[in-house]
């Protein structure tokens, strides 16, 4: 077999079979397929596509690349969550307390982010002593003995995408849905879990920029993970706007905390979390119906359980429990500044993605992975769509490390808001559930 013969072969838009796939992924993974060549076939299936078949083959010989992890020493059904990725994306840190404390196991594994804020294991590291450098053996206990652990990616879980991923990231060929789809299932399988619910969000501060290219991204990923034998959902949802309020690390910790303290129940975050995990309980067998699910879900808030839970984690993985109920114990900026607005009006847009480059502008985002996060920087929003604003009012407030990032920071922030003169309607947040 000759990695030419498969590059002709998809050139000419034929699919590849399982063998001459599981070839390619395993010649690329052990070096014996060069950069040059892999680069040429990721342009071809950007160009041509794959049918379904040949996306499942490239996402299992993906995944059997390196490590496969087996949950079985975790009792019970065990669950996972994967986001697409967005501006103030703080989903897990709700999300997960709330469904472990209605018994179903979360085992999952969470990465550090590159771009706008921190992953989820940034995140969590505002928490002081945190850790996610688990063994595979802390990891199932911690499941076992809490209901929830997060651990970080190791080396060994789907290598072949790690290499992909960065092919991809220069070679112009992001965007084809059979490379982003292997990547993400690729990995979430081998991360073991039983079910699978995917957060796509859509729009301006997210990858997928149209309701179309979202559902079909969608469509493919809960596909393939059924085809691979997991119970698989997903939802899209709005990233025309930064989720919740914070964009920064302690600074989302924060509105984590707020959110689990039953401090606001309707806000699109509480929204977000209750959708995505009456998905699990549902997937799971631990509701019959979403709104079963989304009941269990407002009780774990409301009795506090979902709050002590957070709690649970934190304390179990090295960190500073004390925070979760008193966030103020949370790193905390040298410098705060508001950012008033200069005309009256009613916002209609705010550049997502801009606010997400402020944020990492200030230090709360890494523009290259050595880059290192201040956790304590970011930006809060006061005002978002089809909110009405005066003159001179603030539309969010700065948290900076130093006076002159504040004041940089004020200025970009007021160019992502656009005003209108009369009412905004606002975008639906939940656009489908799949």
């Amino acid at each position: 077999m000759k990695m030419t013969d498969l590059l002709a072969k998809k050139r000419d838009g034929l699919p590849l079979s399982t063998e001459e796939i599981n070839y390619m992924i395993q010649g690329y993974t052990d070096g014996s397929i060069p950069d040059y060549q892999m680069s040429a076939m990721c342009m071809a299936i950007l160009l041509r596509g794959m049918d379904e078949r040949e996306v499942l083959d490239l996402t299992m010989a993906m995944v059997h690349s390196g490590e496969v992890l087996d949950l079985s020493p975790i009792a019970g059904i065990k669950a996972d969550k994967h986001s697409t990725g967005g501006v103030g994306d703080k989903t897990s840190l709700v999300l997960c307390p709330m469904v472990a404390a209605c018994g179903l196991k979360i085992a999952k594994m969470s990465g550090r982010g590159l771009g706008h804020t921190g992953g989820t294991i940034d995140k969590l590291e505002s928490f002081p002593g945190f850790t996610t450098e688990l063994t595979e053996e802390q990891f199932f206990e911690n499941v076992n003995r809490h209901g929830i652990a997060l651990m970080g990616q190791t080396a060994d879980l789907a290598p072949a995408d790690k290499k992909l991923y960065a092919l991809r990231d220069v070679t112009g060929t992001v965007p084809s849905i059979p490379l982003i789809v292997s990547s993400i299932m690729s990995k979430k399988l081998a991360s073991g879990a039983d079910v699978i619910v995917l957060d796509v969000k859509c729009g301006d501060g997210s990858f997928m920029k149209t309701p179309e290219a979202a559902e079909e991204l969608a469509r493919n990923l809960t596909r393939i993970g059924r085809l691979a034998g997991r119970r698989c959902a997903a939802i899209i949802t709005d990233m025309d706007q930064p989720l919740g309020t914070a964009v920064g690390n302690a600074l989302e910790v924060r509105e984590a905390i707020s959110v689990l303290s039953g401090e606001d129940p309707d806000g699109d975050l509480m929204r977000l979390c209750l959708a995505l995990g009456s998905c699990m309980l549902t997937e799971a067998g631990f509701a019959a119906s979403r709104e079963e699910a989304e009941q269990l879900l407002r009780d774990a808030v409301s009795s506090g359980r979902a709050l002590d839970k957070l709690a649970e984690m934190v304390r179990a993985q090295g960190g500073d429990d004390a925070a979760v109920y008193h966030p103020e114990l949370l790193p905390q900026a040298s410098v705060t500044c508001e950012v008033p607005s200069l005309q009256a009006g009613t916002v209609s847009r705010i550049h997502a993605e801009a606010v997400g480059l402020v944020s990492m502008g200030l230090g709360g985002g890494r523009a290259k992975k050595e880059d290192r996060i201040n956790p304590a920087v970011g930006v809060v929003l006061h005002k978002k769509l089809g909110d009405v604003v005066q003159e001179g009012e603030s539309l969010a407030t700065i948290y900076a490390a130093s006076e002159a990032s504040a004041a940089e920071a004020v200025e970009k922030l007021r160019r992502c808001y656009e005003f209108s003169s009369g009412p905004v309607e606002r975008p639906p947040f939940i656009r489908k559930i799949l």
